[in-house]
């Protein structure tokens, strides 16, 4: 268009301008309606009220005029303005329930802390005399960190200096769920923990727009070609004088002294214009509009909505809808992504003997028919003393709140007095612990002003001051309470996973529990240890100083917290373990059956166990009966060295691999033997870990040969970082294949984001792995049609729609090439401008577009019953290079009839005065 504009070409600018003109007018008007609905929705949210305490009284006024140190009041079902520190609640504990859906999108509520000193205000006035300033870290977008303190200062004192963690942050977008607050403003507008998180992912491209960029530098070269071959033969051809200046078209005398070389060159761009057609800039219009308008079918797809959940599937971005179509590896999450994160309470070991649940009917106490023990299994003092230990710290250490919106601060009722309690909790586990104790005879019924009351089996109510709260987190992987009972004796009682618990034991049944932990796990069920220690009061005040010098630390907190928690959690007494249960989700088996079928290498990443998460393998039949399982677990290299596991393990798939048939799509052997690999996240670190001599490649690959040769892959005791480090070492492999990520919760965002297409189960653990996905969907089922009926699809109709692309503008441009031989290269054009202009924007667009929305070349029923049909369309196979020359040849031999039929049609023709043509034709009887 530009060379159009400064040289004397052959076409109009308009030919080419209008359709670029025309792309970036459609581009701009996509653009711009997303940037007024953003800027609307922004208007919408900065003209909000909010109220706010100034001079001790209650003012109104926008949110945008917010400004940091401003004290503002919350209401029931109000959403927080900006960051806010929790100052105070009309709730006598301090205490208030948020939830963080548009956030995170976790629906449970969550409880969140006042500031010690201040929960008790009530009234405007007393806020409005509060002076007090806020230290605090720089604003960062992690939504669970935190880290201030707060100094509260009076007139007759040194100030007091509190602490200030998550539990006092209440964020921008989450929303109250009980009655009106008071807070103090910390960030605000774009400092706020929401406005930090609105970083855009980074951007994910398909293969089939690599293969577009690709094939178009070959058209690109193609053009090049065509004008530097017309312009030496335009001068090839002008060598004869005649031929130079026909009588029709003398030079000038200034065209004649021109140099050479710049009137070759200008020829050249004359060429370049001439043929610039063959280079389909409307294809990429076509395409969005095509992704864009097919994306709509996944969306109003009934078969992919769950009724149960009323939610159905969405997409994030429909850039990808192709790629759905060629994976070739799927890495999943186990809890909440193959099961259905709904925890059943199974039994509990107390000092190696094992209860089961009770049935609480009218009142009575029934045994569960599976009884294995019941609970006067016990005849010595210290055992019934442990057992009821084991019940009040399952009672105790957990984030368990108590839901009774009858009355907020009124006593709880009994489970006797016909009133269930209901518990509510950000984690399944605890709500499932809890309510199982209660059903063995303990009862939690509340936290307020710092005490815990629980109800035990003699219908007593027991009061705990709670002291202290080591908050759990995934590193540590347990969380402990200390807590200080009515007869003053001081308790840390501490659960957690059992390979956090048992290091830190020194005392109790701990070989007779490790047993049935281990049994548990096997039957795939989610275990936890607990164990507690006795503290005198010169140890709590020891743990007391320690615990508040690191919390009121505004540089490395975490680290010292951290550092603090491994000092107090050891020299613990195990008490037991408890056993829940995580159904599979219905269909998960068939679903991953189907994958198989089709070809899809199937990993299952997960935090677990190995034996539950091995367990839960054979339940969905990633592992079938027949699967040799491998180990690749620190329990092994703790036997031997990482290279003999190594080598060992490579030696047995490769021996056997020369032998047996085995699908080159799937791994599985089709002669019945298969191997599935289990590696831990231990064991991972020091395959990724670069080795001292500097070939650090050496483990990567061989570990890379070993998976290549199983049918499936089980990573267990992964941390999230690792699940994308495992998706990162496939993804860049020899091979380079397609990959896949599918979870539902926070920590698989960082594998959701690093494959080449993420989605996001809609569960239980919140939405945060969907708001950060490519496509979400309500259940792990769905991933069957979504890959072997859409992805099948929209790959054929899109790679349809880019070899048609080519084809047609081979078709429409070498005629125009041809030419030339037929008109002394003079840059002569074949077609009319108007045809130029419109053979790309509409003539041959919109029925292409059609088609590429609704062709179905096989049946949807068709592709679900055989998933082997998604194998035809593997690795990009409708745009492979054999594919691409295909069409190209196709385009040059239609071109060749075009072009020749019309010449030969016309050769005897005869041209009346007018204008008009007129053909003799010979008919033969």
């Amino acid at each position: 268009f530009h060379l159009q504009l400064i040289i004397d070409t052959p076409t109009s600018p308009v030919t080419s301008g209008l359709p670029l003109f025309f792309v970036i007018t459609v581009t701009a008007i996509k653009q711009g309606y997303e940037d007024w609905l953003r800027h609307k929705a922004d208007n919408a949210m900065n003209q909000c009220p909010v109220h706010f305490i100034q001079h001790s009284k209650l003012v109104r006024k926008q949110s945008r005029k917010l400004r940091v140190g401003d004290i503002v009041m919350v209401k029931e079902d109000e959403t927080f303005p900006c960051d806010l520190i929790f100052l105070s609640s009309n709730r006598a504990d301090g205490t208030c329930h948020v939830t963080t859906a548009s956030l995170d999108g976790e629906s449970s509520h969550k409880t969140h802390y006042a500031v010690q000193d201040t929960k008790g205000f009530r009234t405007e006035e007393e806020i409005g005399g509060l002076q007090a300033t806020i230290e605090c870290e720089q604003p960062q977008p992690d939504l669970y960190k935190f880290v201030g303190r707060i100094n509260i200062y009076s007139d007759l004192s040194d100030p007091v200096v509190r602490p200030l963690g998550s539990e006092n942050l209440l964020l921008r977008g989450a929303t109250l769920k009980n009655t009106e607050k008071i807070f103090v403003a910390i960030y605000t507008g774009m400092e706020t923990k929401m406005a930090l998180n609105y970083q855009s992912k980074s951007q994910k491209r398909s293969a089939v727009e690599k293969s577009m960029n690709v094939f178009l530098i070959v058209y690109l070269c193609i053009l090049v070609s065509k004008a530097l071959v017309n312009t030496v033969l335009k001068y090839v051809w002008q060598s004869e004088p005649f031929r130079d200046e026909p009588w029709y078209n003398q030079k000038t005398q200034s065209e004649r002294q021109r140099n050479l070389f710049l009137r070759a060159f200008t020829d050249f761009l004359a060429f370049m214009v001439l043929f610039n057609y063959i280079i389909p800039v409307s294809m990429y219009v076509t395409v969005e509009m095509q992704k864009f308008l097919g994306s709509y079918f996944i969306t109003w797809d009934e078969d992919m909505f769950d009724a149960e959940t009323g939610e159905g599937p969405l997409v994030n971005t429909s850039d990808l809808n192709e790629e759905l179509g060629q994976v070739e590896y799927v890495f999943t999450d186990k809890t909440g992504t193959l099961t259905e994160n709904n925890m059943e309470f199974k039994e509990c070991c107390i000092e190696g003997h094992v209860y089961v649940p009770h049935v609480i009917c009218n009142g009575q106490v029934l045994p569960d028919s599976s009884g294995i023990d019941m609970i006067d299994s016990f005849s010595s003092v210290s055992g019934r003393e442990r057992e009821e230990l084991f019940f009040r710290a399952l009672c105790l250490c957990h984030t368990v709140q108590v839901k009774d919106d009858d009355d907020v601060d009124g006593p709880r009722k009994s489970p006797d007095s016909g009133k269930s309690c209901v518990y509510i909790s950000s984690s399944p586990d605890e709500v499932a612990l809890v309510e199982g104790v209660q059903r063995l005879g303990f009862t939690f019924l509340r936290l307020k002003d710092n005490y815990m009351e629980l109800l035990n089996r003699e219908s007593d109510v027991e009061r705990f001051e709670l002291l202290e709260i080591l908050s759990f987190d995934s590193v540590r992987r347990r969380m402990s309470v200390i807590v200080k009972s009515a007869t003053g004796d001081i308790y840390l009682f501490c659960k957690g996973a059992d390979s956090s618990i048992f290091p830190r034991v020194i005392e109790g049944k701990v070989e007779q529990i490790r047993a049935r932990v281990e049994r548990n796990a096997v039957e795939g069920l989610r275990t936890l240890c607990v164990a507690y220690k006795k503290l005198n009061p010169e140890e709590y005040e020891g743990v007391g100083k320690l615990l508040q010098a690191a919390k009121v630390a505004l540089q490395d907190r975490e680290k010292k917290l951290a550092e603090a928690y491994e000092q107090i959690e050891r020299d613990l007494v195990l008490l037991g373990a408890t056993a829940v249960e995580d159904r599979l989700q219905e269909k998960a088996a068939d679903t991953i059956e189907a994958l198989q079928k089709a070809g899809i290498k199937v990993w299952v990443l997960t935090g677990d166990k190995m034996e539950t998460a091995a367990a839960t393998c054979y339940a969905c039949r990633l592992f079938r009966r027949s699967t040799q399982l491998l180990e690749l677990t620190t329990k092994r290299l703790e036997e031997q060295s990482l290279h003999d596991v190594l080598f060992e393990l490579s030696k047995t798939v490769l021996r056997h691999s020369g032998s047996l048939t085995r699908d080159p799509f799937s791994g599985l052997s089709t002669d019945g033997q298969d191997y599935g690999l289990i590696i831990d996240g231990a064991a991972l670190s020091l395959v990724l870990k670069p080795r001292e001599e500097g070939s650090s490649g050496n483990y990567r690959e061989l570990f890379l040969e070993i998976c290549r040769n199983c049918s499936a892959v089980l990573c267990c005791r992964m941390a999230p970082l690792q699940k994308a480090q495992i998706v990162k070492l496939i993804k860049f492999s020899k091979e380079h294949p397609i990959t896949l990520a599918i979870g539902d919760g926070a920590n698989d965002v960082s594998m959701i984001l690093e494959a080449h297409v993420g989605i996001g189960v809609i569960g239980k653990e919140g939405r945060q792995a969907a708001r950060n996905s490519d496509y979400a969907i309500p259940k792990f089922k769905h991933l069957k049609k979504m890959l072997l009926v859409h992805g099948h699809f929209y790959y054929i109709r899109i790679a349809e729609l880019v070899q048609y692309f080519f084809y047609k503008n081979v078709c429409f441009i070498f005629p125009q090439f041809l030419y030339q031989f037929f008109c002394g290269f003079s840059q002569q054009t074949l077609y009319d401008t108007a045809y130029l202009t419109l053979y790309n924007i509409t003539f041959t667009s919109l029925p292409i577009l059609l088609y590429s929305l609704m062709e179905q070349h096989v049946s949807a029923d068709a592709l679900k019953r055989d998933p082997v049909l998604y194998r035809d369309i593997a690795k990009n196979a409708l745009l492979r290079w054999r594919v691409f020359i295909y069409w190209t040849f196709l385009g040059v031999f239609d071109a060749l009839v075009f072009f020749f039929g019309a010449y030969f049609m016309f050769e005897n023709t005869t041209v009346t005065s007018n204008g008009q043509v007129s053909t003799s034709v010979v008919l033969l009887i």
